[in-house]
């Protein structure tokens, strides 16, 4: 369910004034253990509240089966089926509903709930359950984030339990934690384990990563749930496993609860989150390249994107950025996550070490999401594009070597949807142009303006054959 989801305009102002009081744990929790021969460790007393915090959610949503083979313009056409009998007649596309289950926290009194975008996103019909409570809310989706796979739900219900925050920089591995959530749909789970390791992030699952490691036990149906130390107090959102078989091999990943409170607090007064863009292509230092260099961290300057921030104030090759405001850059990933966590215009100030020199620039953030949905106007309206890499090939589970453009999501009613595009496709070929990136697209499309086109499309080894104008 990677698609896209765009709030409404009218329900998009609405939300401008709106913000999220959060009720934060107390600081700096003492670690312990049982210390008399009649005690039993126990977490019951600390869960009671975290338990009705997390609520069960259910989706669904219609979707059409597409041919394999057929153009759905011709199955549809009456004179096509009345020539060719019912020997087409399995690949009629048809409307089914597709439901699915997931997990929510509810984060304040007023009804808002944090889950995962892969559990809201293009649903037509979101239903939340409380915790031991058979009524059912309808919830309305305030916004959706699939860079972070966040979303944010509200419902209108009363005596809420919004869940007490952590904070996700105080952790350490080896911490007792908790996963509370709904799996495969058998109601509230508390489930135990520790921390596995922190700031995972070439897990490649989303663009933006830096997860917690848990073996506590997440399997299907607690997206969107709860992780919560023994006190508790949530410290991340379960997002997901890795497992061959689709169960739990005691490998999950939950997505920090300070990640996860920036992107609220953005869903939620914006109805989309909008992130800073440097404009850099970035690499780590390595055992080589590190020699040259006084810092032995920070994210390595490979090349400056023409018409960029970067480019506008100064950065270039060879630059080592080692801290962001004052705030140490470990890595390639921790720089895009810092850079992201910005708003778009904010001016900040970049520590690089240059020829061995620490120097300082003050750069402002351009507009990723602007610069992301320029494809989307350009070329097909209501497909997200991209380039196959093989950090998408690993997301998106493409066979080895290949070769296109991916489409990363589909707009939810539109002609692209419509036509039958799904998340996954990967477009090969436009008419007689091959296509192996996003030039080729717009050259195809170009040459054949206002005209129905051949679309070749690789769906998991298969070709199929889509028709747009």
């Amino acid at each position: 369910m990677n698609k896209i989801f765009l709030v409404s305009s009218l329900l998009a102002a609405n939300l401008l004034a709106m913000s999220i009081d959060f009720e934060m744990a107390p600081k700096k929790p003492t670690r312990v253990s049982p210390s008399q021969s009649n005690q039993i460790l126990s977490f019951n007393n600390a869960l009671e509240d975290s338990m009705k915090a997390v609520v069960n959610i259910s989706t669904k949503k219609t979707v059409s089966t597409s041919p394999k083979t057929i153009p759905p313009q011709m199955l549809q056409d009456p004179f096509f089926r009345k020539f060719f009998g019912e020997q087409f007649k399995n690949q009629i596309p048809q409307n089914r509903i597709q439901r699915s289950l997931g997990s929510g926290v509810i984060i304040s009194k007023e009804g808002y709930i944090v889950t995962n975008n892969h559990v809201v996103a293009n649903a037509d019909e979101v239903t939340v359950t409380l915790s031991n409570s058979p009524t059912e809310y309808t919830a309305k989706i305030i916004g959706v984030d699939a860079d972070s796979d966040l979303a944010v739900i509200k419902i209108e219900a009363k005596n809420l339990t919004p869940i007490k925050f952590g904070n996700s920089t105080s952790l350490k591995v080896g911490d007792v934690v908790i996963a509370i959530g709904n799996p495969f749909g058998i109601g509230e789970t508390a489930t135990q384990g520790i921390i596995s390791a922190l700031n995972k992030n070439k897990v490649g699952i989303n663009r933006y990563e830096n997860y917690i490691q848990t073996d506590a036990s997440i399997n299907p149906g607690n997206s969107g749930g709860a992780l919560v130390d023994s006190r508790g107090a949530l410290i991340g959102i379960n997002s997901a496993i890795l497992s061959k078989s689709g169960g739990n091999n005691g490998i999950g990943f939950a997505i920090p609860v300070n990640m996860a409170k920036n992107v609220i607090e953005k869903l939620v007064s914006d109805g989309k989150v909008t992130r800073g863009y440097l404009g850099v292509a970035i690499d780590d230092l390595n055992k080589e390249t590190s020699k040259i260099y006084n810092h032995k961290y920070g994210a390595l300057i490979l090349n400056i994107g023409k018409d960029t921030p970067a480019a506008k104030y100064g950065i270039k090759r060879g630059d080592l950025i080692y801290e962001i405001n004052g705030k140490k850059v470990k890595d390639k990933v921790d720089l895009q996550n810092q850079v992201a966590s910005f708003k778009p215009d904010r001016k900040i100030k970049l520590s690089i070490e240059r020829n061995k020199k620490n120097i300082t620039l003050d750069v402002v953030l351009g507009n990723r999401t602007a610069i992301a949905s320029t494809f989307d106007k350009k070329i097909f309206k209501g497909l997200d594009l991209a380039n196959v890499t093989p950090t998408l090939s690993k997301q998106y589970r493409l066979a080895a070597g290949t070769t296109g453009v991916l489409v990363r999501a589909v707009k939810i009613k539109s002609k692209a949807e419509t036509v039958g595009f799904q998340p996954g496709d990967v477009i090969i070929q436009i008419e007689d142009e091959e296509v192996k990136n996003v030039k080729d697209i717009q050259k195809a499309v170009k040459m054949n303006k206002n005209q129905h086109k051949r679309i070749y499309v690789n769906r998991y080894g298969q070709v199929i054959l889509l028709v747009m104008k």
